[in-house]
């Protein structure tokens, strides 16, 4: 059975914590390979994510897996789902 934080439908991202500095926050860096359209070479894309981390368990180096969620506040619309 499904709980409400496994849902399928939403979105999983996995990256790495960049910064825990601020209460029930993290920034996770979140790195996608693509290949160039006309060079076909593959390169790498980073954006950063802000989630909430309501135990603040996540520290600075941790693979995390993140999930879509409501919106905290106006950065913050993720939100951790484990630690690896």
């Amino acid at each position: 059975m499904e709980t409400a934080n496994t849902k399928k439908f939403k979105k999983r991202l996995e990256g790495i914590v960049t910064s825990d500095k601020s209460d029930k926050t993290i920034v996770v860096t979140v790195q996608r390979r693509y290949k160039h359209p006309k060079y076909s070479k593959f390169l790498f894309k980073s954006a950063k994510y802000h989630a909430h981390d309501e135990n603040n368990v996540a520290k600075v180096g941790d693979r995390v897996t993140i999930v879509e969620s409501r919106p905290y506040s106006k950065n913050k619309t993720w939100e951790l789902f484990k630690q690896s």
